[in-house]
């Protein structure tokens, strides 16, 4: 089994372990050299991959994600975008803070956070539709018991008795955290998490088992750059407890990037001390 496994974030649902394993590998294998680590050789990561549960089922005459707007963006959801908009507003001065009046968790409030994040810095590259499908992957996996367990059993399945370090990006940090918790005794050494929403309310308050239960492992390295607003809250060990460490990186115009992160010594130097 691998030494380390890679656990992928959102909007992945058209990609494969395989393809996904592509842009993590030589990622990762630059972080661990800028660290001056070991050198990630062939079989030493491998991808847990869940981001099928989230495809669309395949129809006649119509492709890729359903037709999304905000009036489709439930209560749940819509809490998600009021704390990605005031996050929004901290880090780039072109966002207006959401006021008083948008926010109430209304169809219009949505539309306007919807609105305001795409002409935002850092979902600028986002559709509607992908916005609000994101949104939905989250959402899903809090609210969906059968997918969570599902995708949970993805990642506890790749753990394997050689398995020393976990690297999650973003959503995948919650499944990892949960997967880990899920199994006592597993030999897991270091968990990474990148861009983690685990510190979000809605997230956090939704965790099974909660914040106070650790995964497991010797060591938690928790990796943000500052302008992530999926990690609106860097901080984990106001959560989680001392035991999480963190590490500030800077990821230019692509906070959120998974390969960015990947790529950066503060991660390589986790993973190398669960290696080690």
């Amino acid at each position: 089994m691998a030494r380390i496994v890679g656990v992928h974030g959102v909007g992945k649902q058209r990609l494969g372990s395989n393809t996904l394993l592509k842009d993590w590998e030589p990622a990762l294998a630059d972080g661990l050299d800028r660290a001056g680590g070991p050198e990630l050789t062939a079989g030493d990561l491998h991808m847990a991959f869940y981001g099928d549960l989230f495809r669309p089922a395949g129809h006649t005459l119509s492709v890729g994600d359903p037709m999304l707007t905000a009036g489709d963006v439930d209560d749940l959801e819509a809490g998600l975008l009021m704390e990605w908009w005031a996050a929004c507003a901290r880090v780039d001065p072109a966002v207006p803070p959401p006021a008083g009046d948008t926010l109430a968790r209304s169809p219009r409030a949505a539309q306007t956070a919807l609105r305001i994040l795409q002409h935002s810095r850092f979902f600028g590259g986002l559709s509607l539709r992908a916005l609000v499908f994101d949104l939905k992957q989250v959402r899903r996996y809090l609210t969906n018991e059968d997918l969570r367990v599902t995708a949970r059993r993805r990642v506890e399945e790749a753990i394997g008795p050689d398995t020393r370090v976990v690297v999650a990006h973003s959503l995948g940090s919650v499944v990892a955290f949960e997967a880990l918790c899920a199994r006592p005794g597993h030999g897991v050494r270091a968990l990474v998490t990148l861009g983690s929403p685990l510190g979000m309310r809605m997230v956090v308050d939704r965790l099974r088992p909660g914040p106070d239960t650790w995964p497991g492992t010797s060591s938690w390295t928790n990796v943000v750059d500052e302008g992530d607003v999926v990690a609106a809250v860097q901080d984990l060990s106001l959560f989680f407890g001392p035991g999480v460490t963190g590490k500030v990186v800077h990821n230019g115009s692509h906070a959120h990037d998974a390969a960015l992160y990947l790529t950066a010594k503060e991660t390589g130097e986790a993973v190398a001390g669960g290696l080690a």
